[in-house]
């Protein structure tokens, strides 16, 4: 498998990649966009950090991308819902540099309070300012921190040890997991009115651009001072542009921009402005945090499967999904005889887990039972990372509910098909530690072991010599049975019969079973 670093990794990420068997790469970095969409189709994976734009017109040419992994937090470079209809898992990794990134905000906070860019730059001029860059404590002021992620929280135990108080502002988080960990949840209305220094520590989204522009600025304390290490655009230019000038904002500390590089600004001009070029992330700690953790997690992703912070598929670590194995296999072949034993087009899918699966997110296990169902039906591309997308464009309703007892197993799968034409209920379960086996297809009973291979269901009267006969026309053919279940009919006066054979059955198979006298269909499979 072939991996395309383009972007400046650190050396210690390069060398994992080399040093790891069945994996070769290539360092290519500062590609123009042709050039990169001309060599891409050659990649299982591709290692970026914001100079590549992963775009729609890069993932047309990446015919083999299995996933992209960005060495840091921010993916608004690369087009999230297009690599997901592709199919194309896509990774950030948020832990690698949130310490040097809180570590600059809380630098440039202290920096912007005591004037020292200034006061560097007055010296070197020859000038002595020492009234002029008077400065202020920052001692028992107000900080209001705009999201309480991973960078956010470190910003704010790190202003508490330095004895200001700390209010915070996150839709996300609840105000009890805030308050327990020492600080005041607000509103953004209220952390506007009371801080003196406003940092901001939220990702770059619609809901986000232009956060802090003029109506926020005007509900603010006079003097106000506001730090940005977040992402350009959330911090609106023009508007705190004029807020500075007319003293309503009382200084700025930026390392992001709207545009990067930002060119000429009128944001320069102003003395109480100071700003860094997206330094946020750059020490060489976090530079080698986040090379040894895009590497590791694009290794674990291509040789093992395993999902580690991507943003648009579950993430299923090595040791979950050990756990988890048993029942996606058993997901995906109950997907696969659905999509086989039922007709017309799918309206839901409902999915009922019930039982004890010992605390187990079971998302994955939908997506599989969606991934086994749309390989069946014809979509030869989906995967763990699409089914859920391609389900939704093809209006397909999928619910899921659970209970915390099955009536006689440990745990039990069921997915119930809604076609225009017809409801199938496949159900599952797991014997001892690791064998998938479907329970019931519809009013049927039965235990049917889950494996790849050629099967077919016949249904047949609950008489004599019923099976006796299916066994002979398949012996005369020359058709060895590899494996038999049956299950009786709730109730009724029929079998249901599962067929494991060496070799698939030729509709002529097909059709002298089905004119068998107590043989009433026979639908031949392939899981």
């Amino acid at each position: 498998m072939k991996v395309l670093v383009s972007d400046n990794l650190g050396d210690a990420g390069i060398q994992i990649l080399k040093e790891e068997e069945g994996i070769e790469v290539d360092v290519n970095t500062g590609l123009e966009p042709e050039k990169l969409r001309s060599i891409i189709g050659g990649y299982d994976g591709l290692i970026i950090r914001s100079a590549t734009k992963v775009t729609g017109d890069l993932l047309d040419a990446a015919e083999n991308l299995k996933v992209v992994g960005r060495a840091g937090i921010g993916l608004d470079n690369v087009d999230i819902p297009e690599a997901t209809k592709r199919g194309v898992a896509v990774m950030n990794t948020p832990g690698g540099n949130v310490v040097t990134t809180a570590e600059h905000a809380i630098s440039l906070m202290m920096s912007l309070t005591r004037n020292i860019p200034q006061g560097t730059s007055s010296l070197r001029d020859g000038r002595w300012d020492k009234k002029r860059l008077q400065g202020r404590e920052v001692f028992n002021k107000v900080l209001g921190v705009i999201g309480y992620g991973n960078i956010g929280s470190i910003v704010a135990n790190r202003a508490r040890g330095l004895k200001m108080n700390v209010i915070v502002y996150d839709p996300i988080v609840t105000p009890e997991k805030i308050d327990s960990d020492g600080y005041e949840s607000v509103t953004l209305e209220e952390l506007y009115r009371r801080s003196d220094y406003i940092t901001v520590h939220v990702p770059k989204l619609k809901s986000t651009i232009g956060l802090l522009n003029k109506d926020a600025f005007d509900q603010m304390k006079d003097g106000v001072m506001i730090i940005n290490c977040a992402r350009g655009g959330i911090v609106d230019e023009g508007d705190i542009y004029d807020a500075i000038k007319s003293g309503k904002v009382g200084g700025a500390a930026l390392d992001v921009f709207e545009t990067e590089p930002p060119g000429e600004s009128p944001l320069f001009e102003l003395d109480n402005v100071i700003c860094t070029p997206h330094l946020g992330a750059s020490t060489r700690e976090a530079q080698t945090n986040v090379a040894v953790a895009v590497a590791q997690q694009i290794i674990e992703y291509l040789k093992n499967d395993t999902v580690i912070n991507a943003v648009n598929v579950p993430s299923v670590t090595g040791d979950l999904l050990a756990k988890l194995e048993p029942f996606l296999t058993l997901a995906d072949g109950i997907g696969s005889l659905q999509a086989q034993l039922s007709s017309g087009p799918i309206r839901e899918v409902v999915l009922e887990y019930s039982g004890d699966f010992q605390g187990l997110d079971l998302s994955p296990v939908t997506t599989a039972v969606l991934k086994g169902l749309l390989r069946k039906l014809g979509k030869d591309e989906v995967n763990s990372v699409n089914a859920p997308v391609f389900a939704s464009d093809m209006g397909i309703k999928v619910t899921e509910t659970s209970m915390a007892e099955s009536a006689n197993y440990t745990n039990l799968i069921s997915a119930k098909v809604i076609t225009t034409d017809m409801v199938t209920t496949i159900a599952g379960t797991i014997f001892g530690k690791n064998e998938p086996r479907v329970v019931q297809i519809n009013k049927f009973h039965l235990e049917m072991i889950i494996e790849k291979g050629f099967f077919a269901i016949i249904h047949n009267l609950d008489k004599p010599g019923a099976i006796g006969s299916i066994g002979s026309t398949l012996g005369n053919n020359n058709i060895n049975i590899a494996r038999m279940h049956v299950g009786q009919e709730e109730d009724g006066d029929r079998n249901i019969i599962f067929l494991q054979t060496d070799v698939p059955m030729s509709d002529t198979m097909v059709q002298q079973l089905s004119d068998l006298s107590m043989v009433k269909s026979v639908i031949p499979l392939i899981i």
